[in-house]
């Protein structure tokens, strides 16, 4: 199933400028795991050393933040979208 993945600006080096990608999985943590396979490097900026998304990045499924949801667990459904957003702090 066809998911799409929308990509922040400060990450499209790693997706070769793309503003978004359309890639395949049935959760969110299979979809992440397509886009680091298809463009490396995504692991590294999303994810921490045990493997969780990072607390400074925020992603949603279908306007849904995945925290309040499953996870890497959150089921993604053909033709939904999935937002990477960088958390933004200063003052």
């Amino acid at each position: 199933m066809s998911v799409t993945v929308r990509i922040p600006t400060q990450l499209r080096p790693l997706s070769g400028g793309a503003g978004e990608v359309v890639l395949e999985g049935s959760t969110l943590g299979e979809v992440l795991g397509a886009l680091d396979r298809a463009h490396p490097g995504f692991a590294g900026r999303l994810f921490d050393d045990d493997g969780s998304l990072r607390r400074f990045v925020n992603v949603f499924v279908a306007d849904e933040d995945v925290r309040f949801l499953q996870g890497l667990d959150t089921p993604v459904a053909a033709g939904q979208t999935v937002s990477i957003v960088p958390a933004v702090a200063g003052g």
